[in-house]
């Protein structure tokens, strides 16, 4: 694990920056076209292919346990709510159009603090292999509940006492070996077709969440009697966020402010720069945490657009620390194709807002620049 984490914050860095561009002037060339216009469909099919390439790198950094964890307060029965409503549940539905699926929801689950977006990709792994164990057809049932755990679960010799947010996941399907149970977690390994489902990630990066946000796994199987998963994960008393915004594309225009952004590959600045004009903002570069601070020394900007790893020469962090003590207040986000959690929580912590992960596209990078401008 720890040389394939190695491998994985090796190559994340520089492949995300390729794939920016994959994902980022579909989006630009995207902005204006008319919705029937022939290019529209193969462009998007680009662009989607990034985005699948992006993903198969965050489950490396996943399983790995590298890279930044946002976590909030979020809630398991609208994470599998809004699974079972995503354009990748209707496509799995079209493979499959024998299994049916129910859910048992606790009305009043309680919250846990973590990560939306790797707890929905655990979802979206449990529930795609246990459509795939049934080839012709079977339920899969979708069950959460609150449960105090005060005694060993499964394979763990201890565990935390205290209250939890379960989630069980169970088929009827054609059940995983005992010798296969052994090996479910590690990662590459696989029973499915090469070339047509999954990279042998998907079981490994479920352990990785669940390690990640202080849970317990336990699973149960056999062949012939279909397989059950129960995700345990400690709650927490605090409440979840409902102040919605919607954040459109009108919302993420601004009103001329003035963006530096500083990142050391050309094609970046580009891309970052098509995105903001296009949203009404002025724009100006820097190649280099030095050719920054150099400019910030004789000009000001309303917001810091920072990429936090750049050779040769001083990385993110480095950089925001010298413009602050030009500019004591300034605004910044972190955009960053792959960055140790320290050096972006320091930053934070200096006063820079959002972290924001290459390859992004215009809505995202729109958002976060009006949220930090607007804080």
């Amino acid at each position: 694990m720890e040389a394939i984490g190695t491998l994985a914050g090796g190559v994340a860095h520089d492949l995300n920056n390729v794939l920016s561009g994959i994902v980022g002037y579909p989006d630009l060339l995207l902005f204006d076209m008319a919705e029937d216009d022939p290019l529209r469909e193969p462009i998007e099919t680009i662009q989607k292919s990034g985005l699948k390439a992006a993903a198969i790198v965050q489950d490396l950094l996943t399983l790995a346990r590298r890279g930044v964890a946002i976590t909030g307060v979020v809630n398991l029965n609208e994470i599998v709510s809004e699974y079972l409503d995503s354009p990748e549940y209707v496509t799995l539905k079209s493979f499959h159009p024998k299994v049916n699926l129910e859910t048992h929801f606790e009305v009043d689950l309680l919250n846990i603090k973590g990560s939306r977006v790797h707890l929905s990709k655990t979802i979206m792994n449990l529930i795609s292999n246990a459509a795939e164990s049934m080839p012709d057809g079977g339920k899969i049932i979708i069950t959460t509940k609150n449960q105090y755990i005060d005694k060993p679960i499964g394979n763990y010799d201890t565990v935390t006492e205290g209250d939890f947010s379960v989630l069980t996941i169970s088929d009827t399907g054609i059940g995983i070996s005992s010798e296969d149970l052994e090996k479910i977690f590690e990662p590459f390994y696989t029973k499915k077709i090469m070339g047509r489902s999954g990279t042998g990630l998907g079981m490994a990066v479920v352990w990785g969440t669940v390690k990640d946000h202080n849970g317990y796994i336990d699973m149960h199987s056999s062949i012939g009697n279909g397989t059950l998963f129960s995700l345990y994960f400690p709650i927490t008393r605090e409440v979840v966020n409902t102040d919605k915004i919607n954040f459109s594309i009108e919302y993420c225009k601004g009103n001329g402010e003035k963006i530096l952004i500083v990142d050391d590959i050309k094609e970046q600045r580009d891309i970052a720069s098509g995105m903001l004009e296009q949203l009404n903002y002025s724009v100006c570069v820097a190649s280099s945490g030095e050719e920054a601070v150099q400019y910030m020394k004789e000009h000001s900007v309303d917001l810091l657009v920072l990429d936090m790893i750049m050779d040769p020469g001083i990385n993110g962090l480095e950089t925001y620390e010298r413009i602050l003590e030009l500019h004591p207040k300034q605004k910044a986000i972190i955009a960053s194709g792959f960055s140790e959690t320290f050096r972006v929580e320091n930053a934070q912590r200096l006063g820079a807002g959002g972290y924001l992960k290459k390859p992004y596209k215009i809505k995202e990078l729109g958002q976060a620049a009006k949220q930090e401008l607007e804080r």
